[in-house]
């Protein structure tokens, strides 16, 4: 049998393939797959490869969703609601019916009438539950929230007919802040609720009140961590169309989380899950803001089934700014007990989470993470933790880039150098003091939270070496005596990344290519080519050969999405598991036809070969296509040739950086110039340092424009004041500096692949080491607080101010 397999085989005829030269090797299970396991001979991970990607997207030929022909689709507008809090006492939508074009209307009364209300995860353990429809249906509980759903035959006249619905509201009581919305006369946003209180979590290790009796200084700050907009190049937009025939539901939708969605539609429509098909086209831009359940979603594909037509809806920017899931919006209080050597002996810790309308987030509130990762990379020896996440009537906030780790990482940082100042330190003498070293690993945190790996002091060292602190510290003394403000800050920290478990499947064609299939949802970090990568390393072949598909539930097996900086570490490592099983498969079947057991093959450069006998060889083309002829694979082996792995570590990977600003202060103006970046990061081994790269450089962009430009304001009576990119302000090319990059590699011990989280490390860093650089510039006058966004005319004012008391002294 094998000698005749072998025969038909070799008549096949197959074209060269272009060779890629190694790199490094994966660990592999069988002797011929860990032949190449020295890492310096890797194939393709650890490489600078090049994005597969980009080329479609350079030359105009990326498909987004509002991109999708629908012939004869109908068009979704949303009459929504001018208040942040009244009841809906009447809805007159015979006006629009006047407007050509004019479908349909629906009210959320109607909506309520036969759809469920959107589901509770069973992980949501300890949130008050919420009865949340796609549309508001007694009562609006913030400016933005929809009312009305109305269709048209197209955009135009959707938007045309939505401006003639008459809506009539009683208002009642508003309350923006989250401070007021915890007092007992507060309006209440859900008349079910006896408060305002969502979500409440009480932690307490060691013995907090004796270290702080037995303090040197006992540090205390008020931080705030203002409300921000995800501002992603393209809005929301989800599209819908139902096959009659099969009774099958097609949603396209720019989503980070494909089946989190199809499951939450199914729910809410009361259909199965298989006969919904989700599609997640390219995305431009998420960070956060597009996972989870969103009512315009859900609307969409119900109106579809409903009408039995093609239904479609992109947002406008201002719609996106009230109606997309806001992030951050924390108050922090914090007191600390140091010792005078600057030794961490205490944290007391109250957190003030403003969810507002509703909580949006897929399980618990974003600030749970801020309170897990509360210690960060320093040793906290004893610790209290009190959580509160309110309602209030604004528009609901839920993850945004960092989703809770920034938050936790900007008290910390903010601290670290206020105690360093109270102690007469330099900022990096009290981090060394307080930073956990590599005989404290495994480590396991107050809150709880196992941390894998690390060499904190190592990423400290050296980020301070490529910057030349000393240096630094001289060239600022010396433009300080010419008169000019300079600052420098820095900030160490740590992440939780990584959640839950992600799934892939490998599947090798009778051809020899191969079909990488993957749970993942990219919006635009490169992970195509990432996994292209992963595969092409444990299978040897060129990246052409490799082809990745995601965001489509009708052809991926069950999987998670992209966030938390997972996509990698849990995507890569489910397709790096299941291209190691279609491997060890292959050399089952080539020890075949070669009549040797398989441990005594080698496999390199897509071929077997028997060791010692360098002329009995076989090319991977020729055992994928024996994998599926029609007798089978020799030696009983079952036919086909892939295979699909669902990878769960069981826990969060734990990356860590130090990031340095060097800023300028005009004192004329409160312009804030960033005169130097540097990020150090350790996220385990890179699977490709140039996408790492793209994501420091994207996320610091972003930290920079939390801690000096953006914020969403609310007036007091809770209207939104900053509607668009005219009032809310995001960092142009000019202002974001030539940002300086390293990286050193502690790998992890939880995955295969040894990676950790990248993609959130500077909305995690940039804010604490701007903000910290600007107050370091400040610090002559007097100035020691500032909140973020440190705009000109805030900078400008608190500068005016510290010259005030100078000439009253």
């Amino acid at each position: 049998m094998a000698a005749a397999a072998l025969a038909v085989l070799t008549s096949f005829s197959y074209p060269e393939r272009h060779s890629f030269p190694f790199v490094r090797a994966c660990r592999e299970s069988s002797s011929a797959i860990r032949e190449g396991d020295n890492m310096s001979e890797s194939r393709y991970l650890g490489r600078p490869v090049r994005r597969l990607e980009d080329e479609r997207y350079l030359r105009g030929r990326a498909i987004f969703t509002d991109d999708i022909a629908l012939p004869g689709a109908l068009y979704l507008a949303l009459v929504r609601s001018p208040y942040p809090h009244a009841e809906i006492t009447n809805v007159d939508w015979s006006p629009a019916a006047r407007v050509p074009g004019f479908v349909t209307a629906l009210s959320g009364r109607d909506l309520a009438d036969w759809l469920a209300p959107f589901p509770v995860p069973p992980q949501s353990a300890g949130v008050r539950l919420q009865r949340r429809y796609p549309l508001a249906v007694d009562r609006v509980r913030f400016v933005g929230e929809g009312v009305v759903a109305v269709v048209a035959t197209s955009r135009s006249a959707a938007e045309d007919a939505a401006a003639e619905v008459l809506v009539e509201y009683r208002e009642l009581p508003a309350v923006i802040d989250p401070e007021a919305a915890l007092a007992p006369d507060a309006p209440r946003l859900h008349p079910d609720w006896p408060d305002n209180e969502a979500f409440r979590w009480d932690l307490s290790f060691g013995d907090v009140d004796t270290a702080l009796r037995s303090a040197d200084a006992i540090i205390e700050l008020r931080l705030v961590n203002q409300r921000v907009y995800a501002a992603f190049l393209e809005p929301r937009a989800a599209a819908a169309t139902v096959d009659p025939a099969h009774g099958q539901l097609t949603v396209w939708a720019s989503t980070q989380t494909p089946h989190t969605l199809r499951a939450g539609i199914a729910s809410v429509l009361g259909i199965p899950e298989h006969s919904i098909r989700i599609v997640t086209p390219d995305v431009g831009g998420a960070f956060g803001a597009k996972g989870g359940l969103y009512p315009e979603y859900v609307l969409v594909a119900a109106l579809a089934w409903r009408l039995q037509r093609p239904i479609r809806w992109t947002e406008s920017r201002t719609e996106s700014v009230h109606a997309t899931n806001h992030g951050r919006d924390q108050q922090q209080f914090v007191r600390a007990a140091f010792r005078r050597d600057g030794t961490l002996l205490a944290l007391d810790v109250h957190l003030l989470s403003n969810l507002g309308a509703w909580n949006a987030s897929p399980t618990r509130p974003t600030a749970v993470l801020t309170g897990l990762a509360i210690a960060g990379p320093y040793r906290v020896p004893n610790l209290r933790l009190s959580l509160r996440c309110v309602v209030t009537n604004t528009t609901p906030q839920a993850a945004y880039r960092g989703a809770g780790r920034p938050e936790a990482s900007y008290l910390l940082e903010r601290l670290m150098d206020a105690g360093a100042s109270r102690l007469g330190l330099d900022p990096v003498v009290i981090r060394q003091r307080n930073l956990l070293h590599p005989e404290d690993f495994p480590h396991r945190s107050p809150t709880g939270v196992p941390y894998d790996s690390g060499n904190y002091p190592a990423v400290l060292a050296e980020a301070l070496r490529r910057f030349d602190y000393a240096g630094a510290r001289r060239e600022q003394a010396r433009l300080r005596s010419a008169g000019r403000l300079i600052g420098i800050g820095i900030a160490a920290f740590c992440e939780l990344s990584g959640p839950g478990w992600e799934s892939a499947t490998v599947r090798a064609h009778p051809d020899g290519t191969v079909t990488v299939l993957s749970g993942i949802a990219p919006s635009g970090q490169g992970h195509t080519t990432m996994l292209a990568q992963v595969v092409g390393e444990v299978l040897q072949l060129p990246l052409e050969r490799i082809r990745v598909v995601t965001g489509d539930t009708a052809a991926i097996q069950q999987g998670i999405g992209t966030f938390g900086s997972r996509s990698t570490a849990l995507g890569g490592s489910a397709a790096y598991l299941a291209a190691r099983d279609v491997l060890e498969k292959a050399l089952h079947i080539a020890s075949h036809l070669l009549e040797v057991a398989p441990e005594d093959l080698e496999y390199r450069d897509g071929r077997f070969s028997v060791r010692g006998s360098p002329d009995r060889t076989l090319s991977w083309q020729q055992i994928a296509r024996l994998a599926y002829v029609m007798e089978g694979p020799p030696g009983g082996i079952a036919p086909g040739l892939e295979a699909t792995r669902f990878f769960n570590p069981g826990r969060r990977n734990v990356p860590f950086g130090v990031h340095l600003a060097m800023v300028e202060v005009d004192p004329e103006t409160g312009l804030v110039t960033i005169l130097r970046y540097l990020a150090v990061d350790d996220s385990g081994r890179l699977v490709n340092p140039l996408l790492a790269e793209g994501q420091i450089h994207g996320s610091v962009a972003q930290g920079i424009g939390q801690a000096l430009y953006e914020g969403i304001v609310y007036s007091e009576n809770g209207q939104l004041l900053t509607q668009n990119f005219l009032e809310y302000a995001v960092p142009r090319a000019a202002q974001v500096p030539s940002i300086e990059t390293a990286h050193l590699e502690t790998p992890s011990p939880i995955n295969p692949l040894g990676v950790k989280g990248i993609g959130e490390a500077g909305t995690t860093a940039a804010p604490p080491a701007i903000v910290n650089a600007v107050l370091d510039a400040l610090q002559p006058l007097g100035v020691h607080h500032l909140d973020m966004p440190l705009t000109p005319e805030r900078v400008w004012r608190a500068i005016q101010l510290a010259e005030e008391r100078v000439v009253v002294r």
